[in-house]
């Protein structure tokens, strides 16, 4: 089967097959629309949002080539909402593990400035950088982000990271991604955050505590 016109022209032809995924997704913003669909259908609108530096008229291409492609499918909600969403094929979903590991090396660089994150990569991230060797707990926590919901299951040093709110939680974390991504992954104080209003824990708070303690980012490599 031939590419795709778009993905002809620039088409590296070379018989590699890491080159011919870089055919397919490597256009820029390409991997970050599947990063954010990683959570499940959403609107051009939404995306939109979640990609502030992408424009309408770029976000209309990727998606567009993504489709063509069979990476993502653009599908009707049923009523009431009715709504177009984009979501991922099958195919397009195996690309998380390819993120996860694009996102633990990048996270080792050295030229990487603070910038703000999305819903999806404060996701995302936790399950690129879950330590095992730290869990040594079971538990179940609750995520609130803004609107959105999430279950967090430890069990056997493994860990799983699900929308919606699932079983009892033995500790409950609310705040915004700015907050939450802080707390995890920039070593803003669990404590601090609280005292400022921008974060609210019920439940057990030494488990809380522990939970945002089980995402280590790795060493940054020596500047050349």
């Amino acid at each position: 089967m031939a590419l795709p016109r778009e993905s002809v022209r620039r088409s590296y032809a070379d018989g590699c097959a890491a080159a011919h995924a870089l055919d397919l997704i490597g256009e820029r913003w390409a991997l970050l629309v599947v990063r954010e669909l990683l959570l499940g259908p959403r609107r051009f609108t939404d995306l939109k949002i979640s990609l502030p530096g992408i424009s309408a008229t770029v976000l209309t291409q990727r998606l567009g080539d993504l489709e063509e492609l069979g990476v993502v499918v653009r599908q009707q909600l049923p009523p009431p909402a009715a709504s177009w969403v984009y979501t991922l094929t099958p195919w397009g979903q195996e690309l998380e593990p390819v993120l996860q590991q694009l996102g633990r090396w990048g996270a080792r660089s050295p030229f990487k400035a603070p910038a703000p994150i999305s819903l999806a990569t404060l996701i995302t991230a936790q399950k690129t950088m879950f330590s095992a060797q730290a869990a040594g707990v079971d538990a179940t926590v609750h995520l609130h982000v803004g609107r959105e919901r999430f279950t967090a299951r430890i069990a056997n040093r493994r860990f799983d990271l699900t929308p919606g709110l699932i079983g009892v939680a033995e500790a409950t974390l609310v705040g915004d991604v700015s907050t939450l991504g802080g707390v995890i992954f920039g070593g803003l104080p669990l404590d601090a955050a609280e005292a400022d209003g921008l974060l609210t824990v019920t439940g057990d708070r030494d488990l809380a505590a522990h939970y945002v303690s089980l995402f280590p980012l790795p060493p940054t490599v020596a500047a050349p």
